[in-house]
């Protein structure tokens, strides 16, 4: 078989839908969506026009973070199903020409992990300890944590355990929550139970991994004090000594070759119980989730003999306002030509507000928020936020390289921002002393039909956590076929996009007079498309003689392009 050329590899231009397992569809009526829910609603993301779909984590867990501390990397989670289920939702996504990428998370593992209680059953010095990053505490007792590090959740990043004697023990690193430690990656054997995690699913038929918190694995030889006791997520990584080490690097070069190594090795169908995907390749994928700056940093991650692409968060993180947009956009593709890599576009993930109720709030040069959002917060606007989230939206998916869609943006859904506080899951609200609201209002459950119960995401009404109102009228039977409806939107876009292949063009900015437009080209094969977004400005003439291709307003547009509209023109 004939290697593809990299121009016509699939994931350089595709646009993946993330899929929250929990909150996607229920199929057996306990109030949490399963592999079964998301398999019976596939078809829905081919009518769609999606190329591939990302599976949030779906294995063993005490669900202390939403899946994201694994006790089992190699099952399913019984509240989402079984192994047998997980091939069952390969072969009909395959089936049905879509691709599915799952969630790896190699930098912890949950405390009940066999490993991690090994490693409490176990003295200091042991193996068992050595596979994460054990330390004693700081003092003549050891009572203070071996350095300053924070928890990205709140509070401290150390755990003291009680040893086997019952005397306070050494300290355990966990960046995130109490019950997810860290695994310690310079040792080998950490790097091999990894990597055998991947064939594993790779034997199953998966299409590739998106790589929870990938600038993470490799911390500072000597785990030392970070500046000022800072810890930031989202900011300059550079003095950060728990984030982007050189050392992630050398691992995501392994990785990519035991990917390479399984480009076409299952076939159409081929004899995994998954299968692939007919099409023009089979290369499995990488993707980082590495919240790194700048961008020449983060580009650094898909370099050719590493990641096929990461996440591009400074984009997601870019207020609505022409300059910074005009900036970001081309930062980030400077950033990845040296590599000849795509960028990848998102405004939405399970781990932000939603960018309906994001762009609500009055915009601000700098980070947008993405913070969550509480009853007693200062609520958006939310048909502003929506009609700006549109306008967004109609870039993005006329940018070059890949976009990823977040489950339920394609209905408008805005943040659930009123939750009661009983009802919250998130461990950022309990680990910040119940102050911050932390991600459940972006993980509410999807409205599928109207008037059933739990608005048709389970048969007998129940939901993991309560749908707002609003939802009910966003509802995928409301919108299926309704001109002008969110929906139709975006079907409209991803059908246009593809047809005139503006993933696989090349970006040309157009000088203009106003400072609230965005306006560029986009050269493909099919001709030049000019985009015009009105950000936030007075209306615009549009050009004379222009054919309007997509509009992203509900209304139709003649003469001028209205604020916060979108456009997509041939000249």
């Amino acid at each position: 078989m004939t290697e593809p050329t990299p121009a016509h590899s699939w994931w350089r231009d595709a646009v993946i839908y993330q899929v929250y397992p929990r909150s996607w569809a229920d199929s057996d009526g306990d109030g949490l969506g399963d592999l079964p829910g998301i398999t019976a609603h596939l078809p829905h993301l081919v009518e769609l026009g999606v190329d591939a779909l990302w599976l949030s984590p779906f294995y063993p867990s005490p669900q202390h973070d939403a899946g994201y501390d694994v006790a089992d990397y190699y099952g399913v989670d019984p509240r989402f199903g079984t192994l047998a289920d997980a091939d069952a939702l390969l072969t009909q996504a395959h089936a049905l020409g879509l691709r599915v990428i799952v969630d790896v998370v190699p930098n912890h593992s949950s405390s009940e992990h066999p490993w991690f209680q090994q490693a409490l059953a176990s003295p200091p010095g042991s193996p068992q300890r050595a596979r994460y990053l054990f330390r004693n505490g700081r003092g003549p007792d050891g009572a203070q944590p071996p350095n300053n590090w924070q928890s990205t959740f709140g509070g401290s990043a150390w755990e003291r355990v009680t040893e086997a004697d019952g005397t306070p023990g050494q300290w355990y690193l966990h960046l995130f929550d109490v019950t997810q430690p860290d695994f310690d990656w310079t040792n080998p054997e950490v790097a091999t139970e990894l990597e055998r995690v991947l064939r594993f699913w790779l034997d199953r038929g998966v299409d590739g991994f998106r790589v929870d918190v990938a600038h993470g694995l490799v911390k500072a030889a000597g785990l030392p004090d970070a500046p000022s006791g800072r810890h930031e997520l989202l900011g300059p990584t550079a003095d950060q000594p728990m984030w982007d080490q050189p050392g992630v690097h050398e691992i995501y070069r392994s990785w990519r070759k035991l990917a390479d190594s399984y480009g076409g090795a299952a076939g159409a169908g081929g004899d995994v119980p998954g299968g692939q995907p007919a099409g023009e390749d089979s290369a499995r994928i990488l993707v980082a989730e590495a919240w790194v700056s700048p961008s020449a940093a983060l580009a650094r991650y898909v370099r050719p003999d590493e990641m096929h692409q990461s996440f591009n968060f400074p984009y997601l993180m870019t207020p609505w306002l022409a300059e910074g947009q005009r900036s970001t956009i081309t930062d980030a593709l400077a950033a990845v030509a040296p590599y000849d890599a795509p960028q990848t576009w998102v405004l939405s993930n399970h781990d932000v507000v939603r960018h309906a109720s994001r762009l609500g709030y009055p915009q601000h040069p700098g980070l947008a928020r993405i913070a969550g959002i509480g009853p007693d917060d200062p609520q958006p606007d939310a048909q502003l936020g929506l009609r700006r989230a549109r306008a967004a939206t109609t870039v993005m998916l006329a940018l070059p390289g890949s976009a990823y869609l977040y489950q339920g943006e394609e209905l408008g859904l805005p943040e659930a921002t009123r939750l009661p506080d009983e009802v919250r899951q998130d461990p950022t609200w309990f680990r910040s002393g119940d102050t911050n609201p932390g991600r459940d209002g972006c993980r509410v459950p999807m409205p599928w039909v109207a008037d059933a119960p739990a608005c048709g995401f389970s048969p007998t009404g129940r939901s993991w956590l309560p749908q707002p109102p609003e939802y009910a009228a966003l509802a995928v039977d409301q919108q299926r076929g309704v001109v002008g409806s969110t929906l139709e939107l975006y079907r409209t876009l991803l059908r246009t996009r593809k047809e005139l292949a503006l993933g696989r063009g090349t970006l040309t900015w157009v000088p203009t007079d106003h400072q609230h437009l965005l306006a560029f080209d986009v050269r493909t094969a099919t001709g030049p498309v000019r985009v015009l977004a009105n950000v936030g400005g007075p209306p615009v003439p549009l050009p004379a003689g222009a054919q309007v291709l997509v509009c992203s307003a509900a209304e139709p547009v003649t003469d001028v392009l209205p604020t916060d509209t979108t456009v997509w023109l041939r000249p």
